[in-house]
């Protein structure tokens, strides 16, 4: 199920805004100020002769409301002071990221930081946020890191409350927010028509007001620059407002081409200008991994897996026949798309059928990372529900799909490498094993960098290719920046 998750900072509507630059101590003292003011007391004499006594009444008289107010401030502030200190300490540039960050905020409406993986986007953003003292704060992120931003909020222990949605659950979302932060942003970059994403958050930016934005990604334009226009539209005042669709912009900021598909000629908006970036500069704030000093070693293993006699029978007969028929069951490459795909299954000893069942012909790849992984904590990333069906089974109880079990137990995960491969930590993981590897450069660039934070700066990852098969050819694509297409399959068929 989509999870939303709600956290209150515990300050009230009653509670006086923190004063721009005040620590909690400030504001108690502000607060104790307001609170002796309030309730300011004299001795008023009452009644006549012996029966006269003095009697301490309020000086003032006041709504309900401001006694809440200068009740309530003193005790936040007070139980700020004494219990609720922020745990968190940022690095030297994370803070100039944030006062820069801020004022970019203030002064633009809206903010995208590209900051590479493991350099503190999340927490940056949280310190944006407290540092121009919102109320109500908005993070739309990944499932999966959802527990993640939960622990840095606790810990940050700012005043905003904070609300921490998945995107698939955007509908949910009640409330209006003065701060909206948009993890993995480049999500939304779909073209040349946007993604039901991108216009569900559109519809949440005018619904709260324009309120202002923060997008994260290391990420921002994988493929195209033209993923930007789709990930900025929503957002008031973005500097290709002028443009009421990406037709419109493309018409200035890309240069289109025609592409042959199926003997029809369609247009091809990959081909975004280096305007498109240039534009943004003034909203972005960049930072790499190489500036914040890591020096990442990222060691890579293949290691090859012999499989099943049924799994070499079936890819052979695919491959020469284009169909495999069987008494119940049929699998279909009669097209070069079909047939890459139904080989990149069978190599890792599972298959979709014809008729959309689906199952596990050869366990090899699941028993092979069991044997030879199963006495340390791994990251296992598969590309294949059925994959994840054949861990289970092979690793019983010692294996988990939740980032709260894998950090609290000596089990191991296993994700899908597109869903696992943003916004979440490994870094408790000894290593990270892939059962099946993804057509995506992205995908290989970023779910191998799960493991890698500031004080662990070396990992080492292993890939399981079937002998024979076409991972290695994958491998080959991804690892130097580029899809693994229907073009390169062709060529190694």
């Amino acid at each position: 199920m989509c999870s939303v998750t709600k956290i209150y900072s515990g300050k009230t509507r009653f509670v006086m805004d923190r004063i721009p630059g005040y620590s909690d101590e400030q504001m108690y003292r502000q607060s104790k100020l307001l609170h002796g003011i309030v309730f300011k007391t004299k001795l008023v004499k009452t009644g006549r002769g012996k029966n006269a006594v003095m009697v301490e009444q309020r000086c003032y008289k006041h709504t309900e409301e401001v006694e809440r107010r200068a009740i309530e401030s003193l005790e936040y502030y007070k139980d700020r002071m004494e219990n609720k200190k922020s745990k968190i300490k940022y690095r030297e540039y994370q803070k100039k990221i944030i006062v820069k960050g801020s004022e970019i905020l203030l002064l633009k409406g809206f903010l995208y930081l590209t900051m590479e993986v493991r350099t503190g986007k999340t927490l940056t953003s949280l310190g944006i946020a407290k540092l121009q003292n919102k109320r109500n704060v908005l993070f739309v992120t990944k499932k999966k890191a959802i527990s993640s931003i939960e622990n840095d909020y606790d810990l940050l222990n700012p005043d905003f409350s904070i609300t921490i949605i998945n995107y698939e659950s955007l509908h949910k979302v009640e409330g209006v927010f003065d701060l909206v932060i948009l993890d993995e942003a480049h999500s939304m970059g779909a073209f040349p028509k946007p993604s039901k994403r991108a216009k569900q958050v559109k519809e949440l930016l005018q619904k709260s007001d324009n309120p202002n934005v923060i997008l994260l990604s290391g990420t921002p334009t994988p493929e195209s620059y033209s993923q930007m226009y789709h990930q900025v539209y929503g957002i008031k005042g973005n500097p290709f407002s002028g443009f009421v669709n990406f037709y419109k912009f493309s018409k200035q900021y890309v240069n289109v081409k025609q592409r042959k598909i199926n003997s029809l000629y369609i247009n091809d908006y990959h081909d975004g200008h280096q305007k498109i970036i240039d534009e943004m500069k003034p909203y972005t704030i960049s930072y790499s991994q190489k500036e914040a000093g890591f020096k990442v070693d990222t060691r890579e293993h293949i290691l090859e897996v012999d499989v099943e006699p049924i799994t070499k029978k079936l890819t052979a007969q695919l491959k020469k026949h284009r169909v495999v028929e069987g008494k119940e069951e049929v699998i279909l490459g009669d097209t070069p798309v079909k047939l890459m795909m139904k080989l990149h299954q069978l190599y890792s000893g599972t298959i979709k059928f014809e008729s959309g069942n689906s199952t596990i012909i050869d366990y090899s790849k699941a028993q092979f990372i069991h044997d030879n992984f199963a006495d340390v904590k791994i990251g296992i990333f598969y590309k294949f529900k059925e994959e994840l069906n054949a861990l289970k089974k092979i690793y019983g109880d010692q294996l988990c799909t939740e980032l709260s079990v894998f950090e609290d137990t000596s089990k191991s995960i296993a994700l899908q490498i597109v869903s696992g491969r943003e916004g979440i930590s490994l870094r408790k993981a000894k290593a990270l094993v892939y059962y099946n590897i993804d057509f995506s450069a992205t995908s290989y660039w970023q779910s191998r960098d799960r493991m890698t934070t500031k004080d662990r700066l070396e990992s080492d990852v292993y890939w399981i290719f079937a002998k024979g098969g076409i991972e290695k050819d994958i491998y080959k694509a991804v690892s130097k920046k580029k899809d693994f297409t229907v073009n390169h399959f062709k060529k190694i068929i």
